[in-house]
């Protein structure tokens, strides 16, 4: 009996040794971002001993990490009945809290893991200060208070090293991160996430040559360590939007090392989705467009992946399956929306409004488009950086309404990259609809084209033509002052520039539309300026018909 009692306590101390190394292997499958194969692994621990609570907790986290938050609710619930440390999972569930902006229930949930925990242990601490970090709204103030506890406890364990590495870099101060990250290294040098976030920091202060060099010192220490080809796939991105005439060349190095980045992870649904999020960045919309396939093999149900198809059959002209794609996904009810989601519906419905011979137009699925880009731009105003093209687009259909309808969201932007442009493709729009023939004159819209141009000049005083635009949608106003005045400030710009600007002919013929145009206003107040200006045009050409008529019966 004594015999099989020995026995009995060397069995259970070898699952238990066993089972901490299957955790271990699992927390560096988790840091490598093979989720797929840590989830194996913490299944098959949970399958063996269901009373490892740890195992629960990390399995929820992933799911967390994969955007399944039910699945993690549903595994921290259950992770709560286990024997040993099941008051981790409170911190799980205390995560789920922040995102959904209940931060009352989660301090509670935290303050109960932490007060289940053993007098020298610290692991609370580092958990509940990721749980902050990790949150749809991170918190990274109280991330840090919460890792001044762990360092009470033990101030030189790596892992707290490294959390606070993060902490501070999230709360925007890099050079407490970068100390935390140094040494958590030194303390650890197989912590190799430490390592690769030396990196991550200077490609934050936008230097990349540096932060490639940094990496590839972590390639040479481990070159299967998937996240730092996801670095250097980000680094070279930001490199190229950074660079003038190097977007291309730095674009291809990226998505190729996204491509080793899924080679060294798991080529999971997961990963594949964050590729997926990478080639929405650089704009790579036929590799987007079989990528989202390929998932849609893996899974036929994820909502997500409706995304990625919408966006890319957007980009690649199916107007119809971006439709229902995108349709389908917001109206999942569960799914997190985001701004591009409305933002690429909209654009779908204007640009299938337009029907087959490039000039009549939907109005009722057009306006659709109009509602769904305004909504995008409540939710995230950056995305009128994105508009203008679509607006040029239709001012070059001719479709000035639509185009001006378009482009007048985009104008609510002064931040955006095309604010310039698109005031000024606004105010052309608008003064273009108002010259059809037997249109009714629109002064409400025409008094927008004014303020339009009126940001054009502010922004970019030199620009000659704009003041041409804005005297031109003056006069259709009927303001002969303020179109005398715009015109004049156009041919003060020209003569200034020289003799070599004023002998274009496409300047001459300005001039000649400014003389003739600023005559005919003065004829109504002031006579003898009209046959001066008359008289400035026939000096450019003497054969000019409208100014000799006009003189003939200025002189009667």
């Amino acid at each position: 009996m004594n015999k099989f009692k020995f026995l009995s306590v060397a069995l259970l101390a070898s699952v238990t040794v066993t089972q901490a190394q299957d955790l271990n292997q699992a927390k560096k499958e988790i840091d490598a971002e093979k989720y797929q194969n840590a989830k194996n692994t913490l299944k098959s621990i949970i399958k063996a001993n269901p009373s490892e609570g740890e195992a629960f907790f990390l399995l929820g986290n992933v799911y967390l990490y994969q955007n399944v938050a039910d699945s993690a609710k549903m595994t921290y619930q259950s992770g709560l009945s286990a024997k040993d440390y099941a008051h981790y999972n409170n911190i799980g569930l205390g995560q789920i809290d922040l995102n959904e902006g209940n931060v009352v229930a989660a301090k509670t949930k935290f303050a109960a893991a932490i007060n289940e925990k053993r007098r020298k242990d610290f692991a609370e601490y580092i958990y509940v200060a990721r749980a902050y970090m990790n949150a749809d709204k991170p918190d990274y103030k109280a991330a840090l208070t919460t890792l001044d506890f762990a360092k009470e406890k033990n101030g030189q364990e790596p892992q707290v090293l490294l959390a606070y590495g993060d902490a501070y870099y999230g709360d925007k101060n890099q050079n407490a991160a970068y100390s935390a990250y140094r040494n958590a290294f030194q303390a650890d040098n197989s912590l190799i996430r430490a390592k690769m976030q030396l990196g991550v920091l200077l490609k934050g202060a936008k230097a990349y040559t540096e932060a490639v060099a940094a990496y590839q010192g972590v390639v040479d220490t481990n070159p299967t360590y998937g996240p730092v080809y996801r670095e250097l796939a980000e680094t070279y991105y930001y490199w190229g939007l950074n660079v003038p005439g190097r977007q291309e060349q730095y674009f291809k190095e990226a998505l190729g090392y996204y491509e080793k980045y899924l080679q060294n992870t798991d080529y999971s649904l997961a990963s594949r989705m964050r590729h997926a999020d990478f080639l929405i960045l650089t704009k790579d919309y036929k590799a987007l467009e079989v990528e989202a396939n390929k998932m849609k093999e893996l899974d036929k149900v994820n909502p997500r992946i409706l995304r990625y198809l919408g966006y890319s059959a957007y980009q690649n002209g199916n107007f119809d399956v971006a439709i229902s794609s995108l349709q389908d996904f917001i109206g999942g009810g569960t799914n997190k929306v985001i701004s591009l989601d409305h933002f690429y519906l909209g654009l779908s419905n204007i640009k299938k409004s337009i029907g087959a011979d490039g000039v009549t137009v939907n109005a009722t699925l057009f306006d659709k488009g109009i509602a769904d880009v305004k909504k995008a731009v409540e939710m995230e105003e950056s995305v009128t950086s994105d508009i203008g093209p679509v607006g040029v687009f239709l001012y070059e259909q001719k479709l000035y309404k639509q185009a001006a309808a378009l482009l007048e969201i985009a104008t609510t932007n002064p931040k955006s990259n095309g604010y310039l442009y698109d005031n000024y493709y606004l105010g052309n729009a608008i003064y273009f609809d108002n010259t059809k023939p037997g249109i009714v004159k629109d002064t409400v819209a025409l008094k927008k084209a004014d303020i339009a141009f009126g940001n054009v000049i502010t922004a970019s005083p030199d620009t000659q033509d704009v003041y041409l635009s804005r005297a031109r949608t003056n006069s259709l106003l009927e303001d002969d002052k303020a179109m005398i005045m715009y015109y004049q400030q156009y041919i003060d710009i020209v003569t200034k520039k020289g003799e070599a600007e004023l002998a274009k002919p496409s300047v001459k013929a300005k001039l000649i539309e400014c003389y003739n145009t600023m005559a005919a206003g003065y004829a109504n107040f002031d006579k003898p300026k009209a046959k001066e200006y008359f008289q400035k045009t026939l000096a450019l050409d003497p054969a000019n018909g409208y100014a000799t008529q006009s003189l003939g019966i200025l002189n009667k």
